[in-house]
């Protein structure tokens, strides 16, 4: 008897209507934090963000704002690792000529914008690490602009910037964990190792208990916190080992259960509150001055707006021409333009990036930049897409 398994259109339908209500909430938390942040009660927005909670002897003595980074964002990489493992094993990244075309363009997406910000910004303070706050793109964001606006567009166009954006917050991890990681501490290193080995076990034996794999993901996270690893690589850790294939008596697998109710709180509350967190920048006349003068923003700002459509466009068209893969059913070379716009919407992995990078009036510019470009291609992208979606409604427009 062949195994059951969640059909990918009606997992993405359901992904994509979260993402989309997630894109909403997120853009309302960011609209609350630049007013609140620019307001006369700023400074009460900073204390928020920088008052300390938690145990001491733990080295758990975090800022609120800290907590929102690297608490709750380690749900949100959570449900971004199970999206990663089903899509690996049953998804749109199952085979090589699948994920082909979007793996590709995902690292054009990414090497491009690194390259245009190290190229624009060398010599500037920082930028041994900043290079990388335009590598990522916004899944909900990303999806929330695809959905409102191209609709009229080949449901290809949505598969095609789902495996996009999958693949790219793939990329986005390794650059974390790699670059971001410093003063490890081999013990608490084990111990991850040995919890992430028990949540394995656990998941192979088919144990469905929460009241254990809660606790064991408190301590996962608290392990990797203390060996010196972003926190939120424990999510994804966990989502990765996560069981995606359902047994004969069940309707579901473990990670489309877990999908389904973590991902409206992730999409819905932790993404939300990091964003008011790490969104309120000064937006002013002085703000908009140093975005297109100083090396860095400028350049953050041009890699997302330009280096990532040129990455991802350039890549897939390199690999449609040489080798087999074709371009997404329907679309014409001028849509797949239109939804690589999107990938400049780079908002909450390049909003943490610039906190792990960046410092001062350093990682305020750099936050205006992401914020700015973010907006820019957003409007870009769906003023594109509604002008391609025009195209594909029209009586006489080509099947293909």
């Amino acid at each position: 008897m062949s195994r059951r398994v969640t059909a990918p259109v009606n997992e993405f339908a359901r992904y994509l209507r979260t993402e989309t209500v997630g894109g909403v909430v997120l853009l309302a938390a960011m609209a609350v934090a630049l007013i609140w942040a620019n307001s006369p009660w700023g400074d009460v927005y900073t204390a928020l963000r920088d008052l300390r909670v938690g145990p001491a002897a733990l080295h758990l003595d975090l800022t609120i704002g800290q907590w929102a980074t690297d608490g709750l964002l380690a749900i949100f990489f959570f449900v971004v690792g199970l999206e990663l493992k089903r899509e690996l094993v049953v998804g749109e990244l199952s085979s090589l000529s699948q994920a082909l075309l979007p793996v590709a363009a995902a690292l054009g997406g990414m090497v491009v914008p690194a390259l245009v910000t190290l190229v624009l910004a060398y010599g500037t303070p920082g930028i041994e690490k900043a290079w990388a706050i335009p590598v990522a793109t916004d899944i909900a964001f990303a999806l929330g602009v695809l959905a409102l606006a191209g609709s009229a567009l080949p449901v290809t166009a949505r598969v095609f910037l789902l495996g996009l954006a999958v693949a790219d917050d793939l990329g986005a991890i390794v650059v974390i964990a790699v670059v971001f990681s410093s003063g490890l501490n081999v013990l608490a290193l084990l111990v991850a190792a040995a919890v992430a080995a028990s949540y394995w076990w656990l998941q192979r034996r088919r144990v469905r208990a929460w009241w254990l794999y809660v606790p064991l993901a408190v301590l996962m996270w608290a392990a990797v916190h203390e060996a010196g690893v972003h926190a939120t690589i424990a999510g994804v850790v966990l989502g990765l080992l996560t069981r995606v294939r359902p047994d004969d008596d069940e309707e579901h697998a473990p990670a489309v259960r877990l999908e389904h109710r973590l991902q409206p709180w992730s999409a819905g509350l932790c993404v939300p509150v990091f964003a008011l967190f790490a969104a309120g920048v000064p937006v002013g006349a002085a703000a908009l001055r140093t975005v297109f003068t100083e090396p860095l923003p400028l350049a953050v700002l041009t890699a997302l707006l330009v280096g990532k459509f040129v990455g991802i466009l350039g890549a897939a068209w390199l690999v449609i021409t040489l080798t087999p893969a074709g371009r997404p059913r329907g679309l014409s070379w001028r849509d797949m333009a239109a939804v690589s716009t999107l990938g400049g919407v780079g908002f909450t992995v390049s909003l943490l990036i610039s906190e792990l990078s960046l410092e001062g009036e350093a990682l305020e510019s750099a936050k205006a930049a992401v914020l700015f470009a973010s907006a820019i291609a957003s409007l870009l992208g769906a003023a594109l897409l509604v002008r391609r979606g025009r195209a594909h409604s029209r009586p006489d427009a080509p099947e293909s």
